[in-house]
């Protein structure tokens, strides 16, 4: 199959990943707003007003950013991871493994759907927080692209999760075990300055503290670590993932095994 074709059946799986996306847009879309509006309820406004301001701004907009990215994260990743144990469990994954299509189609594929799950969800909680607090962007474009790319290397972990699970339940550990935890000592709901020196340190290790902040950066201006090394850190696990997705498609783990 030549690359004009290669392109056409991308093409094929991202519509049917986004127009799955859309299709339930009441389960994929709507219940992150609810929680997200629950979070501005419970930790921006009653929490918020008894912490006052932190890093020079009103709790609140402090928290957007944060609230925003762990709603790209989890939708993203759980996006893809759901979809792709789909596609395996049904059978149907195993006929695009057959047929004359590049691995780098059915990765790039699946994660456009959850990309673009992690945008649209994204876009839905920054409009419920514009009715909490005002935001102004500083940075359009590092916003938008700590975005983009958050949500690429969770897909892609996402489909990590659903190549190596054997039965739904092994979908749920990973987001249950190491990504909540991560995601919520990842700087969400506060400044790492505010951490004794040991663990603000620890905490420079969790990779989802610079995506946080990556995206507080491009909104509020402000940032508890150097946004190029946030990039470095985000396009390495770009990389490094799509590289392992590739190696375990190629070496057809989890599906002809």
């Amino acid at each position: 199959m030549d690359f004009q074709h290669q392109l056409i059946a991308l093409d094929t799986i991202v519509t049917k990943e986004c127009t799955r996306v859309l299709r339930i847009w009441i389960q994929t879309i709507v219940p992150p707003a609810i929680t997200m509006t629950l979070y501005f309820i419970i930790f921006g406004n009653l929490i918020g007003r008894r912490i006052g301001e932190m890093g020079g701004f009103d709790y609140m907009q402090y928290m957007a950013p944060g609230s925003i990215m762990m709603s790209v994260i989890t939708n993203s990743y759980g996006n893809v991871v759901s979809s792709f144990f789909a596609a395996k469990f049904q059978g149907h994954l195993q006929e695009m493994i057959v047929a004359p299509m590049a691995n780098w189609v059915i990765v790039l594929g699946h994660v456009a759907g959850g990309v673009v799950r992690g945008m649209a969800v994204g876009l839905v909680v920054t409009i419920v927080a514009l009715f909490f607090t005002p935001i102004e962007v500083q940075h359009p474009f590092i916003a938008v692209s700590m975005v983009i790319l958050t949500a690429f290397v969770f897909s892609m972990g996402g489909m990590i999760n659903a190549i190596f699970a054997k039965k739904f339940d092994d979908v749920a550990i990973i987001p249950s075990f190491v990504l909540g935890p991560l995601t919520y000592l990842g700087g969400v709901f506060y400044t790492i300055s505010l951490l004794p020196d040991f663990w603000a340190r620890l905490s420079t290790f969790n990779p989802i503290l610079y995506m946080v902040n990556g995206l507080r950066y491009g909104m509020l201006g402000v940032s508890d670590i150097s946004i190029v090394r946030a990039y470095v850190i985000i396009l390495i696990f770009v990389v490094g993932l799509f590289w392992f997705c590739m190696y375990l498609l190629n070496r057809g783990v989890g599906i002809r095994e």
